[in-house]
């Protein structure tokens, strides 16, 4: 079940989007192939960080944080990476082993490619979130419940692993964001377009 949720829904359900729910866990996903962007997106730098570190630092809010990928990538990150154990690269990966590392009964997952993305709009999906909430925009970045962990792990198993598909089957509110903040780099040519409007704004002063 697919529910959007106006910004007067948004208000009621939330209070407020800088104060979540107690309890949440950030999982940074960043074991995927990068095949388009030539070389590991985690490493790409954007305003003199990482996009790693650019992600990493938008979960520091939560109560524990996890960054899941593979082992075998070798990534030189400044916090470790916890192997998702599976030996597919899909988003859908990353979000089951996060979840099955989880102290939390929210969980809220990012990409790596998302750098754009702030802690209020993270906020704002945890306190939407009852089976899942996202963004406009796709299943990532999302707020998922623990008890989706069934569902998941069984599309996972069964090689069925659009994460968008998936959602099918779990109660899912939609929570409009802002789409600057969900700007998202498959491409060079996207990093390269991320970086000239940051210059912009730093220079406008936006």
């Amino acid at each position: 079940m697919l529910v959007s949720v106006t910004p007067l829904m948004q208000a009621a359900h939330e209070g407020s989007a800088t104060t979540p729910p107690v309890g949440v866990t950030g999982v940074l996903l960043v074991g995927g192939g990068s095949r388009r962007f030539g070389s590991p997106k985690a490493l790409a730098r954007l305003g003199g960080e990482t996009l790693a570190e650019r992600a990493w630092s938008a979960l520091a809010w939560c109560d524990e944080r996890f960054a899941v990928g593979k082992a075998v990538d070798g990534l030189l990150l400044p916090f470790p990476v916890v192997d998702d154990g599976s030996p597919v690269r899909a988003p859908l990966a990353g979000a089951v082993a996060g979840l099955r590392l989880a102290s939390n009964d929210l969980v809220v997952v990012l990409p790596v490619d998302c750098p754009r993305i702030t802690p209020d709009a993270l906020k704002r999906l945890v306190a939407a979130c009852e089976d899942v909430a996202v963004p406009q925009s796709g299943p990532l970045p999302g707020a998922y419940h623990r008890r989706t962990l069934p569902v998941l792990e069984e599309r996972l198993a069964s090689g069925e692993l659009a994460l968008r598909d998936a959602l099918a089957a779990l109660a899912v509110r939609v929570v409009p964001l802002d789409s600057a903040v969900l700007a998202n780099v498959n491409t060079r040519e996207d990093l390269e377009r991320l970086e000239a409007l940051m210059r912009r704004e730093a220079q406008s002063g936006g």
